[in-house]
């Protein structure tokens, strides 16, 4: 006796982020679009909550690094995408820190 294909239906789901994903987020292309700038996103997050950790404004954190206060309110903005790893070197050992680069193997 033949066997049947047993068809399953799609899971359904009330997630709107697992809904844009799957409506926006098909080809490896966009994936990794979506990967840099969560990275870019993350970035600025992560030297605005180490600047409010030490209770520097941003004016105060622009002088130890010898830039200006738009400059730093730039890079913890989600929307720049001009930072330079100089610059962010900079921030990090005013705030105490050393970045680190490291380079992961993409699977494709």
């Amino acid at each position: 006796m033949p066997r049947t294909k047993t068809r399953v239906a799609p899971r359904r789901t009330t997630d709107g982020l697992e809904i844009l994903d799957t409506l926006f987020f098909r080809t490896p292309r966009a994936k990794r679009l979506l990967a840099e700038e969560r990275e870019r996103v993350a970035l600025g997050d992560l030297i605005r909550d180490l600047r409010e950790a030490k209770h520097l404004t941003q004016a105060q954190l622009a002088r130890k690094v010898g830039t200006s206060q738009s400059a730093i309110a730039r890079i913890e903005n989600a929307n720049y995408t001009g930072q330079k790893l100089g610059t962010i070197a900079r921030i990090a050992a005013a705030l105490g820190y050393q970045v680190e680069v490291n380079l992961v193997k993409v699977h494709a």
